[in-house]
């Protein structure tokens, strides 16, 4: 039984969708005391990090994803979600996250650009893996679709997948039963719903 978190910063539909491609039964829920029932958990996420912690607690439920992470059971933030699992967040002022694995949301310094880029990054880039059971199956390079304008810095140990954009990023992370991506698995085809699939499996 797969939980997508409902805490109304998320593309909702879009994930549930993308599981319902690969045959697999995901529920969106918002009642943070059904958390521990299920056996994995998606933790989502589009807009502002202080907006998307500030209506977890509202709906109580950053407490409840913090004892789901505690039972092993295979936790995964998407986007806005894997920043959310840090401990702190630059995003219009320092905003401090779940704390579920050591880092910081920092935005892309564009002063490290060799080129003129856009920020926010967009579109279509490439993840160069670590060997992990999230990327099972997948080459040692793939392309999924990201939209974001800050970043993850954490510890080399945490980091699976990396991606260049002005300079290096960690694009993928994993601490023991903790797993986050920044791109969007469910809006990129064949190979993010493999991701998706790969979840399914831990």
């Amino acid at each position: 039984m797969i939980a997508i978190v409902d805490y109304n910063m998320g593309n909702l539909a879009s994930v549930k969708n993308a599981f319902d491609k690969i045959g697999k039964s995901a529920e969106v829920v918002s009642d943070p005391n059904e958390l521990k029932n299920y056996d994995k958990v998606i933790l989502p996420g589009v807009g502002a990090f202080g907006d998307a912690m500030e209506h977890l607690k509202e709906f109580n439920l950053d407490s409840a994803i913090k004892e789901f992470a505690k039972s092993g059971k295979p936790l995964l933030g998407v986007c806005l979600g894997m920043q959310l699992l840090f401990n702190k967040s630059e995003e219009f002022g320092e905003k401090e996250g779940l704390g579920l694995i050591d880092g910081e949301v920092k935005y892309f310094d564009k002063s490290k650009f060799s080129t003129p880029l856009k920020v926010p990054h967009m579109g279509w880039n490439k993840i160069f893996k670590k060997d992990n059971p999230l990327f099972n199956g997948l080459n040692e390079s793939f392309y999924l679709y990201f939209v974001h304008s800050l970043h993850i810095e954490t510890k080399e140990e945490n980091i699976i997948g990396k991606t260049f954009y002005g300079y290096e990023f960690a694009s993928a992370v994993n601490q023991d039963n903790i797993y986050g991506i920044q791109p969007h698995p469910e809006k990129s085809h064949e190979i993010g719903l493999k991701i998706l699939e790969n979840f399914v499996k831990l």
